[in-house]
């Protein structure tokens, strides 16, 4: 994602809680005193019988605090680790991690070798790469990163996407990781060669790992610039992305790869369906999967039948962002069997007045914003993914699920209320689970899903300062029920409710009930 150069305080601020702090904040089983007042309770109707989208994965990538985190002491590695990836419950209940199902592996550009020489100025922005300048490859680099995808394997994750901000160093126009005068960094005549490395380096990582990546996304964001040395990235057109992507499907083949191509990563959502401000870098859907379209890919085989977009800048206000995922869902519709994975969002810019991303905060308000993003993502576009930007930031900045020292060698990390409020979904909705009708008419921001195990996962986000008594009807269904809550004082800890079903959804909080038929 593209971070203006003044959005990040060069100040770190020290962390100081161990994983034995973070898991036991508020790991007590919480009595939910409050006696729901029948008259003005809140009733809240699934309908299994109703369905939409099916949930592939929810996901977060290593760039860029991996490369370095990785290399940690193994006690501080693996207490992160267990915090992203983990599926196991502590003996009081409580969940150990936020069991990602997906993690997005950055395959970085070279221009950590490069140095000061780089451009770029942060040298955790920077990233090594895989192939050396005399064509051969190193698959002993980015080993931080190789350890946090091996550790996310070690606890049940299946699914890995890479992904390069840039092509290597070697390949583009100016030999740098990024571009100049906002000019596509990568000549015609290297696009092959582009596609084969990459090909090179889903082959090399398997060896090396045994891990096969089952989907590659090979351009990020091509409507930005990148021409400001800020981190890895290069602009492309429409026809650009689709000769690559036509060039990386070959070239997987040939190697007998079965990962799946994943386009276009766009820099905001309005691209994908609509003409926008970057010509000939917008309409992404009708352009890559309108068979009329001359940048047509939707036949490719190795193509996942899938559009990506960036929730960034349209998520304030609620009512805007609502619309325009709508637009989305619509445009999926007139492309049956083409799915939408929303694959990049933290807090970023202003948002309307409503939250900064500037400024750390591992409070409950910003996990609350990026719930109802989740929410509406899900809801209104109907997204089969959801993916956070960086999962372990150094930054005083509201991009990080964990935020860690910036020291190469140790140090002490911290847990963001983000981090559970993306936990309240992905450690509970499994990929193959159907998101299933939802009758609201409150303030409460409401989705639910059925696993493939018939379990039934609803979330409900309450973004008011009052304690909202809810009655869940499950259309004639009798169905026990376990609650897990986020708020200020707790941390996806386990919630007691009464034998009648219902309950209160405390101020400010996420809650997950999980009904088991």
């Amino acid at each position: 994602m593209y971070f203006p150069q003044n959005h990040y305080c060069k100040t770190v601020i020290a962390a100081s809680l161990f994983l034995s702090v973070t898991c036991c904040k508020g790991s007590e089983p919480q009595k939910n005193n409050t006696t729901p007042d029948k008259e003005k309770s809140v009733t809240v109707t699934i309908n299994p019988a109703k369905t939409y989208q099916t949930i592939d994965h929810f996901g977060a990538s290593d760039a860029w605090a991996c490369q370095f985190v990785g290399n940690w002491p193994d006690v501080k590695r693996n207490a992160i680790a267990d915090l992203l990836f983990s599926r196991d419950t502590l003996t009081n209940g409580q969940p150990k991690g936020i069991g990602l199902s997906l993690w997005r592996f950055n395959i970085g550009a070279g221009t950590a070798e490069q140095g000061d020489g780089s451009g770029i100025k942060d040298e955790w922005r920077r990233a090594e790469g895989f192939l050396n300048n005399d064509g051969t490859y190193n698959f002993n680099k980015q080993a931080g990163q190789i350890w946090f995808m091996n550790a996310a394997k070690m606890r049940g994750v299946n699914e890995y996407l890479a992904f390069p901000n840039s092509p290597p160093v070697q390949l583009t126009v100016n030999k740098k990781g990024y571009a100049t005068a906002g000019k596509p960094n990568l000549s015609t005549e290297q696009f092959g060669k582009f596609a084969d490395y990459m090909a090179e380096v889903v082959a090399g990582v398997k060896q090396k790992t045994g891990i096969t990546f089952n989907h590659i996304s090979p351009l990020n964001e091509p409507q930005w610039d990148w021409s400001d040395g800020g981190q890895e990235g290069t602009p492309f057109f429409n026809n650009e992305i689709a000769a690559i992507t036509r060039s990386l499907s070959a070239s997987l083949l040939k190697k007998n790869l079965t990962t799946k191509i994943d386009v276009a990563e766009a820099g905001q959502i309005e691209y994908l369906y609509s003409e926008f401000n970057k010509q000939g870098r917008q309409n992404q859907i009708s352009a890559f999967f309108n068979k009329s379209s001359a940048d047509y890919i939707g036949n490719l085989p190795n193509l996942t039948p899938v559009i990506s977009g960036h929730s960034y800048f349209t998520t304030s206000p609620y009512k805007d962002g609502v619309a325009k995922r709508v637009q989305i869902a619509q445009a999926l519709q007139n492309n049956p069997g083409l799915k939408y994975w929303m694959s990049e969002y933290c807090i970023l810019g202003d948002n309307n007045g409503d939250i900064k991303g500037e400024g750390k905060d591992l409070g409950i308000d910003p996990a609350l914003y990026v719930a109802r993003v989740i929410h509406n993502d899900l809801v209104n576009a109907n997204a089969s993914g959801w993916h956070w930007w960086i999962a372990l930031s150094p930054y005083d900045y509201k991009d990080g699920l964990i935020y860690v020292d910036k020291n190469k060698t140790d140090g002490n990390f911290q847990t963001s209320k983000m981090l559970w409020a993306l936990g309240q979904y992905s450690r509970f909705i499994q990929p193959g689970a159907v998101r299933i009708d939802v009758t609201n008419s409150s303030e409460l921001l409401v989705s639910s899903f059925k696993n493939t195990n018939n379990q039934l996962v609803t979330v409900i986000v309450n973004p008011t300062a009052q304690d909202v008594p809810v009655k869940l009807d499950y259309t004639a269904s009798k169905v026990k029920n376990r609650i897990y809550q986020t708020s200020a004082q707790s941390d996806m800890v386990p919630v007691s409710i009464n034998n009648t079903g219902e309950f209160a959804v405390g101020a400010k909080s996420i809650v997950t009930v999980i009904g088991k038929p």
